[in-house]
């Protein structure tokens, strides 16, 4: 079995709901999953029709018209579409034999007179002198008024507060979400990440349409879309538990994380949103499938038309989202309307990563594998727009949060790169950064900066390592390596630090091999001489621990040993 992480965001405390609720499938719901799912429905039988008339072209010399039978091994075609079967003499002469057995057998059963069985005497009586009507001891069944329970069936409100203790999230538990692709199955995973208890379990899990390939946590409430009727406005003050999840489909879902079992998302952020001169969804009048399929190969202001690859969600606007598309444009979403306020074509080739400036908050950074990279306001989108030039393809950018007037590149080259953003190049290739790094061998495709502890980097590769790396303030000669690390999680595609400062030194770790690993790096040994002071004073010897979903007798696939209270001992022999 095959399974692969691609992406994993954490969620900070105190969002979730203490108690997530299940969706119930009332009448609304069926409504808004029919409205919502209708387009797609379209999209899929205009597709079959449309391969079925393919073959039809290309089959029609070897089929017969429509009028005529064919036969072939005794079945004759109708010209109505009925399929008749043709029976030979031995058939014919078993099927009578079946016939002449099953008369036999009703013969038998005639004398029970089973076709009167319901139709007994109900004023007869037992000899016992008791009534044997049907209702007639009706008068010795236990009722209970309406409200008052029967003592003796207590199971179902077991269940429920079981249930429900089960589904309980605490205030000092975090949720990390992990985009997941398990053979044919893609799905987003909701993990929680219990810290003192060093426990890390599946909480629910969300099915997911395509293979998901980015996932940003939202902390405002996007209402749900019924048919054309628009979502209602976002309080400013309103507080939410939500996800963005971009896939291999052009289309962005927004799924309520505070609701299991929900079988279709919030909303969705692409065509089948996009209103029609008439009102009505995009996705629901497709007359025209050549004209429609032309259309939506090419790129557009209202809606991506390619692999959704990168999201970032603005903490200051908290209604906008980012998205980038391997369609080469970026789009800025307006969760009020769920509809794409504006497009943007600053690259010439597949956007990899967005990040939004912490401080100057409409500007959104973004990476493509053009080997760009660009600041731009979106407050002016037909402004000239600084850019930066990187020898290979860019894999992930960021904002450093501790100093916002910089921001680091990771390139498939392996590379990390920090730039002052001050300092503009005249052109890409001018573009000289403030050092370099040559971090892995191999792509560096996913890197970290802690936003607890200034100066703490954790890079991942496809070489399958994980390393952390120590930057002085105002250095010039690049960041120091700290340690080294494979985690068993295959070739690295997510790492990430969570921005709660009680598990500011933990590190979330997940690639190819469909593994995540949470790890405490304030328990290296060498973590704690560089980072002295920083962390966190434990009486006695510290032993390393790596959390993960394994079970306590397993080892991991590095060697380590996982103790009994869940933490993977990776101490330096």
């Amino acid at each position: 079995m095959s399974s692969m992480i691609t992406a994993t965001t954490w969620v900070p405390r105190g969002f979730a709901a203490q108690f997530p609720t299940r969706r119930e499938f009332d009448d609304e719901e069926f409504e808004r999953i029919a409205a919502l799912a209708k387009g797609q429905l379209d999209d899929a039988r205009e597709d079959l029709d449309e391969a079925e008339r393919a073959k039809d072209g290309t089959d029609g010399d070897e089929e017969d018209d429509g009028g005529e039978k064919e036969e072939d091994g005794g079945v004759e075609v109708k010209e109505d579409g009925g399929v008749e079967m043709e029976l030979d003499d031995e058939e014919e002469e078993g099927k009578g034999s079946e016939q002449r057995k099953k008369e036999v057998d009703d013969d038998d059963l005639r004398e029970y007179d089973l076709d009167n069985y319901d139709n007994g005497d109900d004023d007869a009586v037992s000899d016992e002198g008791e009534p044997m009507g049907m209702f007639n001891s009706i008068k010795n069944l236990a009722y209970h008024a309406p409200g008052e329970d029967d003592p003796y069936i207590t199971l179902k409100d077991d269940e429920d507060e079981e249930e429900k203790e089960e589904l309980q999230i605490l205030s000092t538990d975090n949720l990390l979400l992990v985009a997941k692709t398990e053979d044919d199955t893609a799905q987003l995973e909701v993990y929680v990440y219990e810290d003192e208890a060093d426990n890390l379990y599946v909480h629910h899990d969300i099915m997911l349409p395509a293979i998901p390939l980015c996932v940003e946590w939202l902390d405002v409430p996007v209402q749900s879309q019924t048919g054309s009727t628009p979502p209602a406005p976002i309080d400013k003050d309103a507080r939410g538990n939500f996800c963005a999840i971009g896939t291999m489909d052009p289309d962005i879902e927004i799924w309520d994380l505070d609701v299991v079992d929900c079988m279709y998302p919030n909303a969705i952020l692409g065509q089948g949103t996009v209103p029609t001169a008439d009102g009505a969804d995009g996705g629901s009048k497709k007359k025209n499938k050549k004209k429609r399929k032309k259309k939506a190969a090419k790129a557009n202001d209202a809606y991506h038309v390619a692999a959704v690859t990168a999201l970032a969600a603005n903490r200051a606007h908290r209604n906008l989202l980012a998205s980038g598309s391997a369609d080469k444009t970026v789009k800025l979403w307006d969760l009020n309307t769920t509809q794409c306020a504006k497009s943007y074509t600053h690259h010439t080739d597949n956007i990899s990563a967005l990040t939004w400036h912490p401080r100057e908050t409409t500007v959104l950074l973004s990476g493509a594998t053009d080997r760009t990279v660009v600041a731009a306001d979106m407050r002016a989108p037909d402004a000239r727009v600084p850019r930066w030039g990187v020898e290979t393809d860019v894999e992930c950018v960021r904002w450093d949060p501790h100093d916002p007037n910089y921001f680091y590149i990771s390139t498939e080259g392996g590379r990390l790169y920090l730039h002052d953003a001050r300092n503009v190049p005249s052109t890409p290739a001018a573009t000289k950064p403030v050092w370099t790094l040559q971090a892995h061998d191999k792509s560096c495709s996913a890197f970290s900066i802690n936003p607890i502890i200034p100066g703490f980097i954790a890079t991942g590769s496809i070489d399958k390592t994980v390393k952390l790396w120590s930057v002085a303030t105002g250095a010039t000669s690049g960041p120091s390596i700290v340690v080294s690390r494979d985690l068993g999680v295959g070739k690295v595609f997510s790492v990430g630090f969570p921005s709660d400062k009680e598990v500011g030194f933990r590190l979330a770790v997940a690639g190819s091999k469909g593994h995540v690993q949470v790890w405490d790096t304030s328990t290296n040994a060498a973590v704690r001489r560089v980072f002295a002071g920083r962390v966190p004073e434990v009486e006695g010897v510290v032993k390393e621990r790596l959390v993960g979903l394994q079970d306590d007798s397993e080892e991991s696939e590095d060697g380590g040993r996982i103790g009994g209270d869940g933490w993977e001992s990776m101490d330096e022999e």
